[in-house]
């Protein structure tokens, strides 16, 4: 059995045995970013299910020894973007004059009114989460991934497929928004006070 492992000829058990001892220790984090990625807990369980079902089919291709958290993270990003596209929105590109309008016109949701929606934004930390609503998808993915996933930037620029400076980038701006919007929130609750 070992020297068939190491000729990659491992049968459908040994696969699938350690498919869930590197993945599936995962599945909290990738439910944390599909639910803050789609807003919404039924379609993040099935975001999870899609990208475990890929990672599985694909496992083959993972190389040991690599980051299994990240190699996933991409694979749900990009199921989350072919489920936008299927759904006919347009991902936006990441230059900064589209971005910079998309975050100005960015509206913040008020409460879903519905109790398990509300009791779900307490949990998630209500204001926090609907301030994460607001930024533009290229700033919240890399926002949820640094500093709620705690991925390093190499991680990250490997999971959204870009250089290390524009994940950098786009880190500083998106925190700068969320800084932004909870000031709005912080003022809309009386926790700060309005300017003068």
């Amino acid at each position: 059995m070992a020297r068939r492992r190491l000729l990659g000829w491992a049968t459908g058990e040994d696969r699938r045995g350690e498919f869930e001892e590197v993945a599936l220790v995962h599945l909290d984090a990738l439910y944390r970013s599909a639910l803050r990625m789609t807003q919404n807990r039924a379609e993040a369980e099935d975001l999870v299910q899609e990208t475990y079902l890929r990672g599985f089919r694909s496992f083959h291709r993972f190389n040991p020894g690599t980051n299994c958290r990240a190699w996933l993270f991409t694979i749900l990003r990009n199921a989350f973007r072919s489920r936008w596209r299927r759904r006919g929105h347009e991902l936006v590109a990441a230059d900064a004059a589209t971005l910079d309008a998309e975050s100005e016109s960015a509206t913040v949701d008020g409460a879903a009114g519905h109790p398990e929606d509300e009791f779900f934004q307490t949990v998630l930390h209500g204001d926090v989460d609907r301030a994460l609503k607001t930024l533009p998808l290229p700033f919240r993915e890399v926002v949820i991934l640094a500093d709620l996933e705690e991925l390093s930037y190499k991680e990250i620029a490997q999971v959204v497929d870009c250089p290390i400076g524009t994940v950098m980038s786009r880190l500083s701006r998106g925190r700068a928004l969320l800084r932004q919007a909870l000031g709005r929130f912080g003022r809309e609750h009386g926790y700060l006070k309005k300017p003068e």
